[in-house]
């Protein structure tokens, strides 16, 4: 996607091919700060600290920091420690395990000295094959949305979406948002209700950030607000992310995806979940045996803004940071080989 007009990936490596280029997302709107990551313990940090996150852009991140350990080190030993330390970093995300799997079975048939160069080409396939995967993606919504305008061809289209599934939280396109960048730039009104996303705010911060930046109309909205939009019709569909979904269709995604979902089920209106295969976990039989990361109440009891950090409450505070919708409340799953609907 484009950064003040210039294409951008949300990774990519270091000049010297040795480490990997992010963006600190901890700074946006406010700021572009690019970051270099050299080893395994940075690309940690960065996945546990949210300077990077997004299933897919995690595992992109975890994959490069699993090549920098291997090029410090090629031995079995090192190999093992480094991936029990990768994966630790956020135990929803599926991708995550994925990437770090892609590796480990490109490097663990060579010799430990060889392993580092094939470890960095197999985290550029990841890379390169996210691209291609949401620009699939966004093929298909863009049909989606195409039909979903048809029915009121008088007026904008209006997408509700939750969180950030961005190009910020992939490679590049973003899963649910690449359906709505490919519509604008085909002439299609869209107009984009951004949740804020509490207690992070991605939608405020990052979604809109994005939109902006593109030039899609947007409104951020309050999370508690979807529900009295779809009521008054003022919702054509909603469409997120997700983390991980299930071998039975339930899918985990940020905290108050559950309540988005059940709001449009009472509405009637369509809730799609966009994903690439790399993000199904078949593994996984439903959403109940998903791991939900609990993260610090300091989320919670502040807020980040222009200005710095603000306390906003004196009380203690709990912060679940995902929630299972199950299967039963999800109209289609789209995904690089098309709309798969619910019968």
């Amino acid at each position: 996607m484009k950064l003040q007009g210039t294409h951008q990936r949300s990774i990519t490596r270091t000049a010297d091919g040795r480490g990997a280029r992010i963006m600190d997302q901890r700074d946006l709107p406010w700021a572009i700060s690019w970051v270099e990551l050299r080893s395994a313990a940075d690309a940690e940090r960065a996945i546990r600290e949210m300077w990077t996150r997004g299933a897919p852009l995690i595992g992109a991140t975890a994959a490069y920091g699993l090549a920098m350990a291997l090029a410090e080190d090629g031995s079995d030993e090192a190999l093992d420690r480094a991936y029990r330390f990768l994966l630790a970093s956020r135990p929803t995300a599926v991708n995550l395990r994925w990437a770090l799997d892609k590796l480990v079975e490109t490097v663990r048939p060579l010799p430990a000295a060889e392993r580092a160069a094939p470890a960095f080409a197999r985290a550029d396939a990841i890379c390169d094959e996210d691209v291609e995967l949401n620009r699939a993606i966004g093929a298909h919504g863009l049909e989606l949305f195409r039909e979903l305008h048809a029915r009121h061809p008088d007026r904008p289209l209006n997408i509700l979406t939750h969180c950030n599934a961005g190009w910020l939280a992939t490679v590049d396109y973003g899963t649910a948002t690449a359906p709505m960048y490919l519509a604008h730039d085909a002439g299609i009104p869209v107009h984009v209700w951004v949740d804020e996303t509490r207690p992070r705010n991605q939608g405020a911060l990052l979604t809109a950030f994005e939109l902006a930046g593109h030039g899609v109309p947007h409104t951020v909205i309050t999370d508690n607000a979807g529900g009295h939009l779809m009521m008054t019709g003022q919702v054509d569909a909603v469409i997120v992310g997700t983390d991980r979904v299930t071998a039975n269709g339930d899918v985990c995604n940020k905290i108050g995806t559950y309540l988005k979902a059940l709001a449009a089920k009472d509405n009637g209106v369509p809730f799609y979940v966009a994903l690439p295969y790399t993000t199904f976990d078949a593994d996984t039989a439903t959403g109940a045996d998903v791991p939900i990361e609990e993260r610090s109440g300091d989320e919670v009891t502040h807020v980040s803004g222009e200005g710095g950090r603000i306390r906003v409450t004196a009380s203690t505070a709990a912060n679940p940071a995902f929630d299972v919708t199950p299967a039963r409340l999800v109209t289609g799953y789209l995904t690089e080989r098309g709309l798969v609907e619910k019968v």
